[in-house]
């Protein structure tokens, strides 16, 4: 999408000139607006037209049964999906009596800029009504990073070329009719009217209303104030009913005068609360925003990304389209996350209903580890969300007849929302991807009450899952038999090898952790001889190898498999699960995504180097990239085993898949950890950052284009900028205690500000590597396919 001619490559805005109504569905999603608890998509601010009409609270949903063709037991009954809430975005413009619609009259001009420094969407437009009366109307919308519960609009019309009579309607909109289901099995399920009214109001410049979800019983509540200025005389009228609050606007102006509207919005929902309780928080809220006003908003947000981007930023020399790519990503999974506050962190953020608006192990091994070098407050936030959803993970495991707790492969709420499905039902890994966010974000900030009150429970109940599920053969050996790993194209496999590691890796910390907390171990009922048994598993796990190819096995037996037939599949077939059925991909060699190369980024020192560069020129000519998943991980271990030039194509894969919207269906939503995934290709690939433990490493190496790749991170209250280009690496604490990192392997012990530059080995030739026929990452501007 950023290649169509109305979308410029600028370092620090996403700019859109022009209106292009065949991509309005995708600018909506990359110019929405969030702050991990509210969100809005990039809808025009009229309403009109639009490709799906977005306004999100974090957590809120609604039930659906999930159908099947026959019971089974375990099998999930009810689905969950997110709703959309009402809308108090919109700001309807009226002149001379005839609808402000970009689709009638002529539109002489249209902007939009993100401004990812600003933290604001803005817009700047002139459009002349059938009738021959221009105006210019500009507009600046912000979700609030320092009030979350608070959105706003500046919205501001000026006459042009004569006197206008204008009318402003400035609405709440609950129940908005949605387009109809698409038929992609990605995209989210369509509920028609979810919310139930309970209360309107409209008094003055202040509007509320106030529904209740009709099956899963939330009550959402949202309150709009208004600032007006503008000539006189200007009146305002408000008026209230079920679905709809309205302040109503008149102003006529001169040539040259404005109408200005400001207007705060606030959300709230719960449970449990009243419906009184929700009407007074949300009109707190708007008398906090109150407080600050229009300009305050706009300076706090831009305070909180002057330090965002201080402690955060990625420079990228020499590819000016990655370098706006990896701030775009940067600034919308701190949309994601900043303040979702013990609630999940969405597939797709609040920035579309794609996936139903469902939280997966995306969220721990994509989007934290980024957030836990950048903004680590937040990854404590989502994993608290976590161990409070263990009731239901526990008792999900009891139902599958295993011990500990069974996280959910799809959720909202914490309780499975995913139809029996052998690539979500047996996808365990979760609770391992879990247990390892929970070890990295210890590892980084030594959080030691954090570990103490969350991650113990967390690491005790995963490993207690595991030592469940797998079992010790006659000759002692562990196995963990019938899963799927994260290839979503072989399920229900035995120890397939990622899933293995990290739960080895599992077992090991929490072993370790209950050994550092006794007394929490006890209160968990944690005793010597059950976490004995932890590390007796851990010591004795199997880890599929074939001798014969010299190769790990994604998973036992894979590689005995026939090969999927590459050359009889057309370009049009992929992704295959939309063309081929999952019994047949199941029984093939073909990785729909990333799985032992994922493994040898994650659990890197349970493979030599060797190991590592023949792994991935084995699975590299099998793996199809049906899942945005995956090119940030091959970009990774590319750049690890030396294939700089192919871990530069899956870079510009993973950061332009909704800029370019390679999936073809950006429409419902980012990407959000394939965003998440181009900080891991930056900074994990070419970077070669490497934590486990206490011990941090770099093995940098930029590939040909890149002039020079410069980054920060947060390590245990310590500031680390790594500055790269193609012979040397400059490494400068910032601030805090001496730190001790490495260097392709040689310790280098840093004090504050005293830079230390040292250079780069040489790299070891290697020979290209195939990929599947028509799935060359061949996306790079210039690069033939």
């Amino acid at each position: 999408m950023i290649t169509h001619t109305s979308y410029a490559v600028e370092p620090w805005v996403l700019r859109e000139r022009g209106l292009h109504l065949d991509v309005l569905p995708q600018s909506e999603s990359v110019f929405a607006l969030s702050n991990g608890h509210v969100g809005w998509r990039g809808n025009l601010d009229e309403g009109e037209p639009h490709g799906l009409p977005g306004s999100y609270l974090n957590g809120v949903h609604e039930l659906h049964p999930l159908p099947y063709a026959e019971a089974g037991y375990g099998y999930p009954e009810s689905g969950q999906t997110v709703i959309n809430v009402t809308n108090g975005k919109v700001v309807r413009l009226l002149v001379d009596d005839e609808p402000f619609d970009l689709r009638y009259g002529r539109l002489r001009s249209h902007e939009r800029v993100l401004d990812l420094r600003a933290g604001t969407l803005t817009r700047t437009c002139e459009w002349t009504s059938p009738a021959g009366t221009t105006v210019r109307v500009r507009s600046t919308r912000l979700v609030s990073f320092t009030q979350r519960a608070i959105a706003a609009v500046a919205y501001e019309v000026e006459a042009v070329d004569g006197p206008a009579r204008i009318v402003v309607q400035s609405e709440l909109v609950a129940n908005e009719q949605l387009p109809g289901h698409n038929g992609d099995p990605r995209a989210a399920m369509v509920l028609e009217s979810p919310l139930e009214s309970e209360e309107h109001f409209a008094s003055s410049d202040r509007l509320r209303l106030v529904h209740r979800t009709r099956r899963s019983g939330l009550r959402v509540g949202a309150a709009a104030d208004h600032v007006v200025s503008g000539p006189e005389p200007t009146t305002t009228q408000s008026e209230a009913t079920d679905d709809l609050a309205r302040l109503t606007v008149a102003s006529a102006l001169k040539e040259g005068e404005r109408l200005r509207v400001e207007k705060f919005v606030s959300y709230g929902w719960s449970g449990t609360r009243s419906l009184p309780a929700i009407s007074d928080q949300v009109d707190a809220a708007l008398a906090a925003a109150a407080s600050v006003g229009w300009v305050g908003l706009v300076a706090e947000q831009r305070a909180y990304l002057d330090d965002f981007w201080a402690r955060s930023d990625v420079e990228v020399e020499g590819d000016e389209q990655i370098q706006q790519a990896v701030r775009f990503a940067l600034f919308h999974v701190l949309q994601a996350g900043a303040r979702a506050e013990q609630r999940a962190i969405p597939a797709k953020g609040l920035t579309g209903s794609g996936y139903d608006g469902h939280a997966f192990w995306d969220t721990e091994m994509f989007v934290l580890p980024l957030l836990t070098y950048t903004s680590p407050g937040a990854v404590a936030e989502a994993l608290r969300w976590r161990q409070n959803t263990l009731p239901a993970a526990r008792e999900r495991a009891a139902q599958l007849g295993l011990r500990g707790a069974a996280f959910p492969w799809r959720t909202i709420e914490g309780s499975e929302g995913s139809a029996y499905w052998p690539a979500g039902t047996a996808a365990f890994h979760v609770n391992a991807d879990i247990a390892d966010a929970v070890v990295r974000y210890t590892a980084a900030t030594g959080d030691e009450h954090f570990e103490r009150d969350t991650g113990v429970e967390l690491l005790v109940e995963t490993a207690r899952l595991w030592r469940s599920l797998g079992h010790h053969d006659q000759r002692g050996t562990f196995h963990i038999d019938g899963v799927t790993g994260p290839d979503e194209y072989s399920a229900v496999a035995d120890d397939n090898t990622y899933t293995n590691l990290m739960a080895r890796a599992n077992l090991q910390a929490a072993a370790d952790a209950v050994g550092r907390h006794p007394r929490r171990a006890e209160e968990l009922g944690v005793g010597e001889e059950e976490s004995a048994a932890w590390r007796d598993a851990a010591e004795a796990m199997h880890v599929p190898y074939n001798d014969d190819l010299d190769v790990h096995e994604q998973h036992a037996g894979f590689t005995r498999y026939q090969r999927w037939d590459f050359a009889a599949t057309r370009p049009d077939q992929y992704p295959l699960l939309l063309h081929f059925p999952y019994f047949d991909l199941y029984r093939k060699q073909v990785i729909k995504q990333a799985d032992l190369v994922l493994a040898m980024y994650t659990c890197g020192p349970c493979f030599d180097p060797e190991q590592k560069a023949r792994n991935f020129a084995y699975y590299e000519p099998l793996t199809v990239r049906d899942s945005s998943l995956s090119a940030c991980c091959q970009a990774v271990i590319a750049a690890e085993t030396g294939h700089l030039s192919l871990a530069y194509d899956y870079l510009h894969e993973a950061a332009l898949m909704d800029l370019q919207d390679l999936e073809h269906n950006t429409r419902d939503g980012l990407h959000i950890a394939s965003l998440a995934g181009t900080w891991m290709a930056l900074v994990a690939g070419f970077g070669g950052l490497r934590h486990h433990g206490t011990r941090v490493d770099f093995a940098p190496r930029v590939p040909e284009k890149f002039g020079r790749l410069a980054f920060t991170l947060e390590l245990r209250d310590r500031r680390l900028r790594v500055e790269i280009d193609r012979t040397t690496a400059t490494y400068t604490l910032l601030g805090g205690e001496p730190l001790t990192v490495h260097h392709h392997g040689a310790p280098l012990n840093l004090d504050v500000d005293k830079p230390q530059t040292l250079d780069i080995p040489p790299l070891r030739p290697r020979a290209a590597l195939d990929q599947p026929l028509h799935r060359r990452p061949n996306n790079r501007p210039g690069k033939k396919a």
